[in-house]
């Protein structure tokens, strides 16, 4: 019985047993028959095609650099017989072949357990855009074969709405929903452009709410049962898309909820990610009391591994108590050589295989709930490289150390971080679920040099940075600057001294209004380092807000308004609303010179709802 067949096997036990529980919404996955991008199994016959050249040798080195099998080329399919898991590379021509006379491919240790469906282990493959629906399914077994949980997407809004309230047929989103779901991946959705007709500036939100919540609500049900998560726009806080106020995305993100949770009560709506930890930003937006409109709190890094614990301190603070969703990470390297591959050095992709296991140890032990490496796919900006395939699919070294990710912490939680004299190193240990049963994981390198660790019991299992199995003396670990992975009986990590990983704050209070208070402030007067808008002092001026009402009946209640001492206010004291209605506003100020930004705050209260909130940021004077 070959591999294949006896994986199958194990499918239908794990499907059949009783105990199976939530595993059994998930298969165990198996290479596609034409093993796309030279990615196999560890038991299963190697067979490639040779690498294009024409020189009549081929040699095949392994992630050292160490001949691992040679011969002639013959036929169309090269035999490199059973290899070991890891990294392979195969060249045509020797040790001097051109990079485009060579090919890669990976063994990877077949998963023993369908990957849990609380797994922290996600990855952003954006693959409506970057994949053709004929290679869908390939990309889409990639992830599966690697222990992903969850992949995000990317849509485009002008696509899928082009005309208001028209929404496009069938097309490559609904081909890239349908192909990631029968892999059995989970999906989060996300946007990060308006259409022409909802501002004319596209790279901003839409100036009417209302187009948020028809969009989000359209796809929420044309997508049910197959994307179960959507980021309602993409880093709204830097000026690539759009450079928002914490105020404005506030506004958009309880729209785009109220939206979503009216197509698909069950969605996760997640908040509009941020890219940045500005604390202005982040103030101004927790001042909107947003809570209640986010299921999870989602950011985005590309900092050191040092830098997580302070970065990741800024968002939590605002977070709510909801679970960290970081929807971008990674430590990216320099590609080099020929511009036509834009392909890192050797030493540079040992690099960026190495880090893999840093993102998501130093990540997960801040409490991140979902971690998506960036990026699957072969991706470039400027001199830099994110991407652990190459563009004809074929692997780099960190699609191999993602899987020994997917595999070794498995469903992953935190424990807390090894205290230790030693200032080089990073240990993390975590509870996590390798081959499906339940152990305490410690990963750990240094930051230069090496350092040994004493433990009271041997490890079941050492493993390196891309799941090779590794062997270890009993009682001292000798840990260096490439990552290691120590497999320990439950409960060992009691015996450890460990700091405990951060708290996550208690859970925000607060309900969701089906009223939305929304500022109109030209995006010419913005100060988005402050997270503010500029008026003139001294004059009377007039600040244009918008109410909605996304609910079906009416509403009629108060308007409260506080601004800073020695402002001039006015503004409406009632406000009513018909069912899936709106009304502007006129704000009426008097502001005098100021040196920092002040806050004004618009709340109302209708009886029986939760009160609706505003609140903005002003600077007085010229514009910068």
């Amino acid at each position: 019985m070959n591999l294949v067949n006896v994986l199958r096997s194990c499918v239908l036990l794990v499907l059949l047993s009783p105990n199976s529980g939530r595993a059994a919404q998930r298969q165990l996955p198996l290479p596609l028959r034409d093993h796309p991008g030279n990615v196999f199994l560890a038991g299963e016959f190697v067979a490639v095609p040779p690498p294009p050249g024409s020189a009549d040798r081929w040699d095949l080195v392994d992630y050292e650099g160490k001949l691992a099998g040679a011969g002639a080329v013959t036929g169309v399919r090269l035999e490199l017989g059973r290899l070991a898991p890891g990294w392979y590379e195969l060249r045509r021509g020797g040790a001097e072949a051109a990079f485009s006379n060579r090919v890669s491919l990976a063994v990877l240790p077949p998963l023993k357990w369908p990957t849990p469906r609380t797994s922290p282990v996600a990855l952003d493959v954006a693959m409506a855009w970057f994949y053709p629906p004929d290679q869908m399914p390939a990309a889409a077994s990639l992830c599966a074969l690697a222990g992903v949980n969850w992949v995000r997407d990317r849509l485009s809004w002008p696509e899928l709405e082009p005309q208001r309230r028209q929404f496009a047929p069938h097309n490559r989103y609904d081909a890239s929903a349908e192909i990631q779901a029968r892999a059995g991946l989970r999906q989060l959705q996300v946007a990060h452009i308006s259409p022409k007709w909802a501002n004319t500036n596209t790279a901003r939100f839409p100036l009417d709410l209302r187009d948020a919540y028809d969009f989000w609500h359209a796809m929420a049900i044309r997508w049910r049962g197959e994307i179960e998560a959507f980021e309602p726009w993409n880093e709204a806080d830097i000026e690539n898309f759009g450079g928002h106020t914490g105020s404005e995305i506030a506004s958009f993100q309880k729209a785009s909820y109220l939206g979503l949770k009216t197509g698909n009560p069950r969605v996760i709506a997640c908040q509009n990610v941020f890219a940045l930890h500005s604390a202005a930003i982040l103030q101004d937006f927790a001042a909107n009391e947003a809570a209640p409109y986010f299921d999870t709190f989602n950011l985005h890094h590309y900092v050191a591994f040092d830098r997580y614990p302070a970065v990741y301190a800024d968002f939590r603070a605002v977070a709510a108590g909801k679970p960290l969703w970081v929807t971008e990470a990674s430590l990216p390297v320099k590609w080099s050589g020929d511009e036509r591959f834009k392909e890192p050095a050797a030493a540079d992709l040992r690099v960026q295989a190495e880090r893999v296991p840093k993102t998501f140890a130093a990540s997960l032990n801040e409490g991140t709930a979902e971690m998506f490496y960036f990026l699957l796919p072969h991706y470039s900006e400027g001199q830099t490289q994110f991407g652990l395939l190459r563009p004809d699919l074929t692997p780099r070294p960190a699609y191999v150390a993602l899987a020994a990710v997917g595999r070794l912490l498995a469903d992953a939680r935190p424990l807390g971080r090894l205290r230790s004299d030693a200032t080089n190193l990073r240990a993390f240990v975590f509870q996590a679920r390798p081959d499906g049963r339940m152990y305490d994981v410690m990963v750990a390198w240094t930051t230069e040099g090496t350092a040994g660790v004493v433990v009271p019991a041997i490890p079941e299992g050492v493993f390196d940075h891309l799941g090779r199995a590794r062997p270890e003396r009993p009682g001292r670990l000798e840990v260096g600057t490439e990552p290691r992975y120590f497999v320990f009986p439950r409960g060992f990590a009691a015996r450890l001294p460990l700091q405990p990983p951060p708290a996550a704050p208690p859970a925000a209070r607060g309900r969701v209004s089906p009223v939305v208070l929304q500022a109109l402030l030209p995006p010419e007067q913005l100060d988005l380092k402050q997270s503010a808008h500029r008026l003139p002092s001294g004059k009377p001026q007039i600040v244009h807000l918008r109410a909605y009402n996304f609910g079906p009946r009416p509403v009629n209640g108060r308007l409260t308004l506080r601004t800073p001492p020695g402002w001039t206010a006015e503004l409406p004291p009632r406000l009513a609303l018909a069912g899936n209605a709106d009304v502007d506003l006129n704000l009426e100020l008097l502001c005098p010179a100021t040196t920092s930004p002040q806050t004004v705050r618009v709340e109302a209260r209708f009886a029986g709802e939760a009160p609706a909130v505003l609140s903005f940021r002003l600077l007085t004077g010229p514009a910068k």
